[in-house]
């Protein structure tokens, strides 16, 4: 019976202690949360960046910029809307986008540089 308790008293002290169970645990704790961070920080992020910077261009647009569709239209606003735009692409030839298809703001000439 002594016997018994001194092997079950020492199996006890021994996982108390934690030994090196407690060390991959604790790895195994670590490796997630530093995966999330890198996703974070490598995709997330930049992401949400780009949105914003993307958002901010559409909301400041203005008739007589030139701009670039996501399609790759170059044209230029010749009427905004509260969600389209109208562009003239050609002369006379206009046609209408939803402001969230406009990618690129283009540097003033370049409309009339690729006529």
């Amino acid at each position: 019976m002594e016997s018994i308790l001194n092997s079950l008293i020492s199996t006890a002290s021994a996982q108390a202690a934690g030994g090196p169970g407690a060390e991959m645990g604790m790895l195994n704790l670590l490796f997630p949360i530093i995966l999330i961070g890198a996703f974070y920080f490598l995709l997330i992020r930049p992401q949400t960046k780009r949105a914003k910077e993307h958002k901010q261009m559409v909301e400041t647009l203005k008739k007589g910029d030139e701009v670039v569709s996501g399609g790759g239209i170059l044209g230029r606003i010749t009427d905004i809307g509260e969600n389209f735009v109208q562009l003239e692409i050609a002369e006379n030839v206009q046609i209408r986008i939803q402001k969230q298809a406009i990618s690129t703001l283009m540097p003033k000439g370049s409309y009339k540089g690729n006529l």
